[in-house]
């Protein structure tokens, strides 16, 4: 696409038109970009997605630009907790973490027992 040539904006309702078009009719992601003159099947396709997972008010929803950082939504982190809660989970990491050590050492020692009294046998 050429520099400065925005990408066409969809309706809400064209979308779901698509979709259930699409699902109804058993077209392919291709196929359907072609009847509704879409440039580029992977639209389709992100369409249904979004279709399936959030149902067809998710159509509605204005997915441009940058994710708000102050919703939490922020691409690829995961929204800040509340620090009485990020304290919480992380006692209860190095608790676990302990127990994990200290059955791996009885473990061994068992294990050990075991083929020390086979030997003496």
């Amino acid at each position: 696409m050429p520099k400065g040539v925005p990408n066409k904006r969809y309706t809400g309702e064209f979308k779901q038109m698509v979709v259930e078009t699409m699902r109804k009719n058993g077209l392919s992601y291709r196929e359907a970009a072609r009847e509704y003159e879409i440039p580029d099947h992977k639209v389709v396709a992100k369409w249904e997605r979004i279709y399936l997972e959030e149902g067809p008010e998710g159509l509605y929803i204005e997915r441009r630009g940058r994710a708000s950082s102050a919703s939490g939504t922020r691409k690829g982190r995961p929204p800040k907790l509340d620090k009485k809660v990020e304290e919480d989970l992380i006692a209860e990491v190095q608790r676990l973490r302990a127990e994990n050590a200290y059955l791996k050492k009885l473990n061994a020692l068992v294990s050990e027992r075991v083929r020390q009294e086979k030997k003496h046998k």
